[in-house]
């Protein structure tokens, strides 16, 4: 079951703002397109967060995440068994069979966006390639029943049942959640839940929607370094994340990186 959510507390964007974030999102996206551009074995996470900054920089817009509640750095990049908030560093060296998640958030003039995509570091082995394969239709489906009338629960529940149904689990300790003026609002977003469960879904409505597919348990641990989560049973994590804003004609994709 979702828990409760007091849906009077989920802040409604107007037309003006979602165009906003749309252009943000526009920014966020052609800078996660550079990051997966030059992605390939041999380079470092470090190399990515480089030109993350670079390019945060020539746009004239913010890293999200640098100092979010002290995290040290604009990306988060997760390898395999990582699963999220993975730190990046020059002695990370990519290698061809990985998976990559590259997480990345922005804000601009007042809004933020969000946005995740999980990378092939050069060939994958059959299960890793399913694995994203699944994880990128999980977050489809979710969008999917982002429309007004549906329910909060009904986005949780298509991820949940697309990722299940083909031999994967959802990771259940982080959710996607409500943007805006805010990084983080209220709702929490699941991905797991009950269809016809919680909030009604109305216009001007902005999340950031987010599975997160486990190859095997959907248990998870956090690493000393307090940040960085993997798995538990050291298997490999997919994660995709859109900002998607619900409007009176469907959903629509604010960061609109064609994954």
């Amino acid at each position: 079951m979702l828990p409760p959510y007091d849906d009077t507390r989920v802040e409604l964007k107007s037309g003006a703002e979602i165009e906003v974030m749309r252009a943000g999102g526009r920014i966020l996206s052609e800078i996660l397109y550079d990051l997966t551009s030059m992605t390939r074995p041999g380079i470092t996470t470090w190399d990515l967060e480089v030109t993350a900054r670079k390019r945060f920089s020539e746009k004239k817009a913010r890293p999200a995440f640098l100092g979010y509640r002290g995290f040290p750095a604009a990306l988060c990049t997760s390898i395999n068994e990582e699963v999220v908030h993975g730190i990046p560093s020059p002695r990370r060296i990519l290698k061809s069979g990985d998976i990559l998640k590259i997480d990345v958030g922005l804000y601009y003039k007042g809004f933020y966006t969000d946005v995740a995509v999980s990378i092939p570091v050069g060939e994958l082995d059959e299960e890793k390639q399913r694995l994203l394969n699944v994880a990128r239709n999980a977050l489809r489906a979710g969008i999917d029943k982002a429309k007004v009338g549906n329910r909060l629960g009904d986005i949780c529940h298509a991820i949940q049942m697309l990722a299940e149904k083909a031999g994967f689990n959802v990771v259940r300790e982080y959710t996607g959640h409500g943007i805006g003026r805010h990084l983080h609002e209220s709702p929490q977003i699941p991905n797991f839940g009950t269809e016809g469960s919680g909030p009604r879904l109305k216009p001007g409505m902005v999340f950031a929607l987010e599975p997160m597919v486990n190859a095997g348990t959907w248990e998870t641990r956090v690493l000393g370094d307090d940040w960085t989560v993997v798995t538990v049973d050291g298997r490999c994590s997919a994660h995709f994340e859109h900002t998607v804003a619900i409007m009176e004609e469907g959903s629509q994709i604010l960061t609109d990186y064609r994954m």
